[in-house]
């Protein structure tokens, strides 16, 4: 009650009757009262100033270190239809080993002898393009053959031209010398004739002087005949001259162009031997891919295809195998936050699904509740599940690792960080900031 009045009825009221009122007018409880939240302010006040690690709680699971060590599936390379097995679930398997025989299911292959028909193809082509690299080195020679006598004749026909012209001078010296013949023997004849006019000669010795006369143009004209003949040579010489280049020219161009023709033939054959040992060589693997091995030493885990007679298509599953020899890594996802604060190198400390983190003396290999790792890499790209992957290993600086673990176990995976207050860690979290981190440099410096 409020006291605004001067008048009391504190004196007035019966506090037996009412015993919730003389509670609340017991000031004892209030003291007490105030004295718990003191003390526990005070606590939650010295609370706040505790050191506290910083950490990073992330899943994982067991898995290898190599890509070749985790375990994978075989495939059937091309399509076929199952035949026999030679392996069974659980079994171990060397390299090269087969697991499973398969059949021809495509009707290209049926054939029992296609490798020695192809073969016998392969060798044909190879003696066509024999043939056709004979037939162009045959025509090179017919070529040469070809220059050569092209050379000669024409030699011989400037040589025969050459003498044609040289002819025909002297047949034109022949012809000026019979017309200086006829002259004179014309000059001879008139004064012969007026000799005889005169009664100084005879008819007998005018008439010899008149053959003389016709002797000497005779002369002269088969001359001129003999010249005209001549030149008609040089032309002659010089027609022939010619039409063997042009013959030969041509004879020339036809061999060359039969060459030509040769060598496309031939390497049509040649492209046609590359193709044929390219399928014969396609064929050859073909045949051993009919036998499916094992690509390294591992156990068999599971027959993903089954029975006798079944078809299995290129690129299918056929088993899945486990490798045997392999380095077991946990593999762990961190927020996008807390990347950052991973560098290769940290350590990791781990909890295996299945080894209890309470120590049980006694047990073997169990005297640890979480084992060392560091990290080994941290991928740059973010995983389907918006975190990034990073690979741990074993510290070898402290436990090994379980002996009996296996691939795909779960793990617990916490990083620890730096030492701040509680309050430091308690304000980080309502603020959302990401934890803090240090790293120990390195006391050796680098010489230079």
């Amino acid at each position: 009650m409020l006291n605004i009045s001067p008048n009391s009825i504190q004196a007035n009221i019966n506090r037996a009757k009412f015993q919730s009122l003389a509670k609340a007018e017991n000031r004892k409880s209030g003291r007490a009262l105030l004295r718990i939240l003191t003390i526990v302010f005070g606590l939650f006040f010295i609370l706040i100033f505790l050191p506290w690690t910083q950490n990073i709680h992330t899943r994982g699971n067991v898995t290898a270190l190599r890509p070749e060590q985790r375990p994978q599936t075989i495939h059937s390379i091309i399509a076929g239809r199952m035949e026999k097995w030679f392996v069974q679930e659980g079994d171990f398997v060397r390299k090269g080993d087969t697991i499973l025989h398969i059949s021809e299911i495509k009707d290209e292959y049926f054939d029992p002898n296609l490798l020695d028909r192809t073969q016998e193809q392969l060798k044909s082509k190879e003696m066509s393009a024999k043939s056709y690299g004979e037939k162009v080195k045959s025509l090179d020679n017919q070529i040469d053959a070809l220059n050569r006598t092209n050379r000669l004749k024409l030699e011989q026909a400037k040589n025969k031209l050459q003498q044609s012209r040289l002819k025909v001078v002297s047949d034109s010296i022949d012809y000026e010398a019979s017309i200086i013949n006829y002259e004179i023997a014309q000059e001879q004849f008139r004064r012969m004739e007026k000799l005889y006019q005169d009664g100084l000669k005879s008819l007998t010795e005018m008439e010899n002087r008149k053959l003389t006369l016709q002797k000497a143009q005779a002369a002269m004209i088969s001359a001129e005949n003999k010249l005209l003949t001549s030149k008609n040579e040089v032309i002659n010489a010089r027609v022939e001259l010619t039409s063997i280049g042009a013959q030969y020219r041509d004879e020339i161009s036809k061999a060359e162009s039969d060459k030509f023709t040769a060598l496309s033939s031939m390497y049509d054959a040649e492209a046609a031997v590359t193709k044929l040992q390219n399928q014969y060589m396609n064929y050859s693997v073909r045949i051993g891919m009919y036998y499916i091995t094992a690509p390294q030493d591992g156990y068999i885990t599971k027959a993903i295809q089954s029975g006798i007679g079944e078809t299995v298509k290129e690129g299918e599953d056929i088993v899945s195998i486990m490798p045997a020899e392999y380095d077991l890594a946990v593999e762990m996802y961190v927020k996008p936050i807390d990347l950052p604060l991973m560098d290769k190198g940290q350590h990791v400390r781990v909890q295996f699904d299945g080894w209890p983190a309470i120590v049980f003396s006694g047990w073997p290999n169990t005297s640890y509740g979480t084992y060392g790792g560091q990290v080994f890499a941290i991928d740059n790209f973010i995983s389907n599940n918006g975190n990034y992957r990073i690979l741990v290993v074993p510290d070898p600086n402290d436990h090994p690792w379980p002996e009996a673990l296996r691939i795909g176990s779960g793990t617990k995976n916490m990083v620890l960080l730096k030492d701040v207050p509680i309050w430091y860690e308690l304000w980080r979290k309502i603020n959302g900031f990401p934890p803090d981190y240090y790293k120990i440099e390195n006391q050796q410096m680098d010489k230079k």
